[in-house]
């Protein structure tokens, strides 16, 4: 049977995941300037990240229930993490090219040429 601090670390697992995907979703949209190089990043470096993320949590600090097999644990803590992170940051947070960025200033520097 599965008990309350089990669901607890599971929460917290799929949150923590989540939110890493949902940054690093972003952070490969705002620094890469094509679309398939974010994708290709996204599809390619997230999993890992949210596999090292669950191996953590799980191995070392001992959270979250034993799901039975190895493929629903890759359900449960990385692709439903990776899709709720990506699918936040595609749908709710605005295109990077919408975001409009304050003029970067030269703070009174002297150039010499």
């Amino acid at each position: 049977m599965v008990g309350v601090v089990d669901i607890i670390g599971l929460l917290l697992i799929l949150f923590v995941n989540s939110a890493v995907a949902a940054l690093a979703t972003r952070f490969f949209r705002v620094r890469l300037n094509t679309r398939w190089g974010s994708a290709a990043y996204v599809v390619l470096l997230i999993p890992v990240v949210l596999l090292a993320l669950t191996m953590v949590f799980s191995g070392v600090f001992g959270l979250g229930p034993n799901l039975g097999s190895a493929v629903a644990v890759l359900g449960v803590t990385i692709v439903v993490p990776m899709s709720l992170g990506v699918t936040f940051d595609y749908v709710w947070m605005p295109s990077p090219e919408e975001v409009d960025l304050p003029e970067q200033r030269d703070r009174g520097r002297v150039r010499r040429n």
